[in-house]
């Protein structure tokens, strides 16, 4: 790999998208001293379908970048309130060494441009309105060495002329649709779990709870009748005056295929008291839908000089549906089997990007195993209706299953839950 910043449609590495994974790859690739080039279809600002929540997990990956998250902008929440069976449960995040104590609440209409822009400012070239059609491969080898791209106009057209740009590493951090992925023949597992997730915006005097809130009830049917599903809906305060409002529903229940999202939406809100505002007077954005692939649903995550990273590689977190702290890290991990790959001779920079998919089975494999087992099991509505009606009861199992979903352990010297967690974790195989 060498610099080639003299020439405009060629880098060390190209990037294909610039969502949360793509931009901290970008950004740890610049500031590595390479020559990164961002192709994003889209224009910032621009949206996206998400509940706008953080875990401590992702302000670890935020602040580990050097993103100022106590500038305006980013609101803060103490921890997770579970509502279900009759109950609610306030769970702080739990108090650790590796993570911070606190989550964060953020739009996404302006989180994936702050992003974007930390990475230009640490060196990285972006081109908005540039939509990768296809990878470009040496023949004789066969490896990707740069991809197609077409313009894109104010108006979403796309101009009939394609552009090449080349590069030695393609990292493809295109979001769920995988284009990239796909026009190399990278199809998603049908083995691994995939959720559907809707969200809204309300005005409600809620907005701004310092609590991320949890409902576990959603009924394929009326309130309380029917059977439950597998997922949760949920309040996030976005402190504008607004509320992101929505739900996420796994497809190992049998009613997934048949379920009308934006139906149960409003019959769940309809639940909700009406002076939070919940009702669709107030609501002042589309309700918009998108898949979330999780627990490592394409694979390889590096073959013949393309990586993937975050939704592209089916990265979310069975357990809570949490993607933008996986596509963080595992950009991290890109960058530095990139960077490491950049110094070596040229025999032994495969190895070095080889160690990239290794390192991601040796942090999530075995955990992401166990969460497929979990959503097997809650796409039973006994388990999930026996679980929402007594685990709430039991606030120290509920403890211990906040850590569990949401990932976050001492990595050593924790307490006995950490241990549990990382041990079962560690000896469960990747597959």
């Amino acid at each position: 790999m060498t610099g080639t910043a003299g020439d405009a449609r060629q880098a060390d590495v190209i990037v294909v998208g610039a969502g949360p994974g793509g931009s901290t790859t970008a950004c740890y690739l610049a500031a590595a001293g390479l020559d990164v080039l961002v192709l994003e279809k889209s224009s910032f600002p621009r949206e996206k379908v998400c509940g706008d929540g953080l875990t401590p997990r992702a302000v670890r990956a935020l602040l580990a970048m050097g993103v100022d998250v106590e500038a305006p902008g980013w609101i803060k929440n103490q921890g997770l309130r579970i509502v279900g069976g009759g109950h609610t449960l306030e769970l702080p995040w739990p108090d650790l060494g590796a993570y911070p104590s606190y989550g964060l609440v953020r739009t996404r209409l302006d989180f994936d441009e702050t992003l974007a822009r930390h990475a230009q400012h640490a060196g990285a070239r972006l081109h908005e309105r540039t939509a990768v059609t296809a990878a470009v491969t040496d023949e004789r080898s066969g490896r990707v060495c740069g991809v197609r791209a077409v313009q894109v106009d104010d108006a979403g057209h796309k101009s009939a002329d394609e552009i090449t740009f080349r590069a030695p590493v393609v990292v493809a951090a295109d979001g769920n649709s995988a284009r990239l992925a796909l026009s190399l023949g990278l199809v998603k597992r049908d083995d691994r779990p995939m959720g559907v997730a809707v969200r809204t915006y309300y005005t409600s005097p809620r907005h701004a709870d310092d609590w991320l809130e949890s409902w576990l009830e959603l009924w394929d049917g009326p309130p309380g009748k029917g059977h439950l599903l597998p997922g949760y809906g949920w309040i996030f305060g976005v402190g504008d005056g607004t509320c992101n409002v929505g739900l996420g529903i796994l497809n190992t229940s049998s009613a997934f295929r048949s379920v009308d999202y934006k139906e149960l939406l409003r019959r769940w809100l309809d639940s909700t008291p009406p002076e939070w505002g919940f009702r669709e007077e107030h609501r002042t954005a589309p309700v918009r839908g998108a898949a979330l692939p999780m627990g490592f649903n394409r694979k390889p995550h590096y073959a013949d000089g393309l990586l993937l990273v975050g939704d592209s590689g089916g990265m979310v977190n069975p357990f809570n549906g949490e993607g933008i702290a996986y596509a963080m890290e595992a950009g991290e991990m890109a960058a530095e089997s990139i960077a490491q790959a950049a110094g070596l001779a040229p025999d032994l920079q495969e190895l070095a990007l080889r160690s990239y998919p290794a390192a991601l089975d040796d942090r999530y494999g075995g955990y992401y195993t166990l969460g497929r087992l979990f959503v097997r099991l809650i796409g039973n509505p006994a388990v999930m209706g026996a679980a929402t009606r007594h685990g709430l009861k039991r606030e120290r199992l509920m403890g211990f299953t906040l850590k569990l979903l949401a990932n976050l352990t001492e990595p050593r010297d924790g307490d006995v839950t950490d241990r549990l967690i990382n041990a079962v974790s560690k000896v469960t195989p990747a597959a």
